[in-house]
């Protein structure tokens, strides 16, 4: 599933071969989309710049218009020499760029839309995201000080879905929201008044750690969108590569225990944690050894 890395690489690869270039043409499966190119044609523009911001990818043309798009769980770009052949069927192509020598195809993309400067500063998606963790501003005071004004505006979030909150912080997805609590050995069910404020920057943090480290391959002059599994174990071995997601019922890699799993939030996202590096925190006995008073009850799960 796309998350802000994925998203990240795939604009780093698309700017190496689009940046600077005039596009020789536009097509696509979108209706609306098509509209747009009648009246403001594509063909002749060049491109300016290809960035991630959260999970959205944003690539600018000259001339003030905007290609934005949205993988949600099924879209993805891909990079072909003009002529090669394409790894996916043309009915599933929604947006071709054509530049001299290479072609941009954006494949099952369920959110395609172009903007001007002045209507992308109006959508409310985007504007509003929280710090980019992989943009270069991004700092661990930084998130943890998004964190803290969640906590104080919404006491009653649980944090994974306080991670997978694209308004608080931009780019964390399904795998790293169970991954990142886990390594703060942060309960994914506790609201966010019981959290110190050491486990949010332990959060922040972690968050950043991560997902840097599975956007290192593609840094140099290749092209390279895919980089096989994402990994936060350290493992080379493939079967290792996630400490709690997906690994329902399986031992806990760091102390033996039984992995849990749940659906969580209105989208009924699938959550992971280990119960005993994990435990539940909220009203009731106080837990000793933190930086701000946190309670603890049990909770059935």
């Amino acid at each position: 599933m796309p998350e802000g890395d994925t998203i990240y690489r795939s604009a780093r690869a698309l700017a190496k071969v689009l940046t600077g270039k005039h596009v020789t043409k536009f097509d696509t499966g979108y209706a609306h989309l098509a509209t747009v190119n009648d009246d403001r044609p594509v063909a002749g523009r060049i491109i300016e710049k290809v960035e991630a911001n959260g999970k959205w990818l944003l690539m600018h043309f000259s001339g003030d218009l905007i290609l934005v798009t949205h993988m949600l769980m099924s879209g993805s770009w891909h990079i072909y020499k003009t002529g090669e052949k394409w790894w996916s069927p043309r009915k599933a192509m929604r947006a071709l760029i054509e530049v001299d020598g290479w072609q941009a195809v954006a494949f099952n993309v369920p959110v395609a839309e172009f903007h001007t400067a002045a209507s992308l500063a109006r959508k409310s998606s985007v504007p509003r995201l929280g710090p980019d963790i992989l943009s270069d501003s991004y700092t661990t005071d930084i998130g943890f000080h998004a964190l803290q004004e969640r906590a104080a505006s919404h006491p009653e979030d649980e944090i994974a879905n306080v991670l997978l909150n694209q308004r608080v912080i931009a780019g964390l997805g399904n795998v790293y929201k169970s991954e990142v609590a886990f390594a703060a050995r942060v309960h994914p069910f506790r609201h966010m008044s019981t959290l110190s404020m050491d486990e949010m920057r332990q959060m922040a943090d972690v968050s950043q750690r991560y997902m840097k480290a599975n956007i290192l391959d593609g840094s140099g002059d290749g092209i390279i969108t895919y980089s096989g599994n994402r990994r936060t174990t350290h493992s080379a071995n493939r079967e290792e590569r996630l400490w709690v997601y997906g690994r329902r019922g399986k031992e806990c890699r760091r102390c033996g225990g039984i992995i849990e799993y749940r659906k969580q939030g209105p989208g009924a996202r699938s959550t992971y944690w280990c119960p005993e590096c994990q435990p539940w925190v909220g009203e009731g006995e106080a837990v000793k050894g933190r930086d701000t008073p946190i309670r603890r009850t049990r909770m059935s799960c």
